[in-house]
């Protein structure tokens, strides 16, 4: 953890010892929840645990899918709660591994800008699987001393001017960036969605993808691999996150973000409730939780993403000024429509075919891909 995170710490700890609107002493129990590391850290567990007699365990994971197949172990009745990205969350839906919810139960609901209320991510057939939590853009990153000019498209990472200075995250969803530059670059491919590819359109993007490879340095698991890549010079451009962007400039580093014109992917986290559980109380009373402004605040200073709930964004300046507009809080609905965010590949195509590309086929060309 960084100092400037670890000061944050020292900063949320304060005030919080109440319960959020909604959340009510209940006769206890117990939820083993899978989670990101840093979605579940003690200044918003602890005071849900007083509040609400319920107690929290959290098991991190480091991927979406070894959230998939945690949440499938022993027999799916292990875990209680899943904090799945939007790579993950239709494979729970779909494998009847997390069950539907009543969100006008959860109070803050309604505060939720309507881009987040029913994403396609986690609202299937008109019914919610879990509650949307935060969000981030998958940015471009660059070394403004070591790029020039500044770049406007991600038209750069697959640039041979960059060759072996290039990094983007070890993730089968990159694809899906592949995909997108490709929709707006090649429009005679027709594709509408990055996530729904036929043959063609993923045999074209993965030749990109093939094309680019000699460029990479590093794809990065983590996003201190990438901070540190940048630090020491390694790469000088690169996919990345707002968090990596503000560490690296509260280190004093050269770089700078944005959001290319062909828009970009992100990710959309939903909170999910097994369908196995036998903590239905306590995991509602979580997600109501975990739905308050300043919880939603607390997670999205502490963790560098953007909360859903939109009275979150003035308590975020209390706790640390200007935070709102440094995560997009406060942005208008144009930002959030350029931005993709993550959903599992599946065979259906949306367009009442089914010869998409499914998360399978995915997963098995990035591995050839990497090598």
């Amino acid at each position: 953890m960084t100092k400037r995170m670890w000061a944050l710490v020292a900063i949320l700890a304060v005030g919080l010892a109440f319960p959020a609107a909604g959340v009510t002493k209940s006769s206890g129990g117990t939820l083993n929840m899978i989670a990101w590391e840093g979605y579940t850290q003690a200044q918003w567990v602890k005071p849900f645990e007083k509040s609400t007699g319920c107690t929290v365990h959290a098991k991190y994971a480091g991927s979406s899918d070894e959230m998939v197949t945690l949440m499938r172990s022993g027999g799916g009745s292990q875990y209680d709660m899943v904090s799945a990205s939007g790579d993950a969350s239709l494979r729970l839906i779909y494998g009847k591994d997390v069950q539907a919810i009543d969100p006008t139960k959860i109070p803050d609901f309604k505060n939720f800008g309507k881009t987040f209320q029913s994403p396609p991510n986690n609202t299937v057939g008109g019914k919610h699987y879990g509650i949307s939590l935060q969000w981030g853009p998958n940015t471009l990153l660059y070394n403004t001393k070591k790029v020039s000019p500044a770049p406007t498209s991600w038209a750069a990472i697959y640039s041979p001017k960059y060759k072996g200075k290039v990094t983007v995250p070890d993730n089968p969803i990159q694809i899906a960036d592949a995909a997108l530059y490709l929709m707006k670059t090649q429009p005679s491919l027709g594709i509408k969605d990055p996530y729904e590819l036929n043959s063609t359109q993923f045999n074209a993007t993965i030749n990109l993808l093939k094309k680019q490879k000699p460029l990479i340095k590093k794809y990065w698991a983590t996003a201190g691999q990438e901070i540190s890549d940048f630090k020491n010079g390694n790469v000088v451009i690169g996919a990345s996150w707002p968090y990596q962007t503000n560490t690296l400039v509260a280190d004093k580093a050269p770089v700078k973000d944005l959001v290319p014109k062909e828009g970009a992917t992100g990710w959309l986290d939903t909170w999910m409730v097994s369908s196995h559980t036998k903590n239905l109380d306590c995991a509602m009373k979580w997600l109501s939780w975990i739905s308050t402004p300043k919880v939603q605040a607390q997670q999205a200073i502490f963790f560098g993403e953007t909360p859903v709930n939109s009275k979150a964004c003035a308590i975020m300046d209390k706790l640390s000024k200007g935070s709102c507009a440094q995560y997009h809080a406060n942005a208008p609905l144009k930002y959030f429509k350029q931005i993709h965010f993550w959903k599992t590949p599946i065979a259906d195509c949306g367009n009442g075919q089914k010869n998409c590309m499914d998360y399978t086929k995915w997963q098995s060309a990035w591995t050839a891909l990497k090598g």
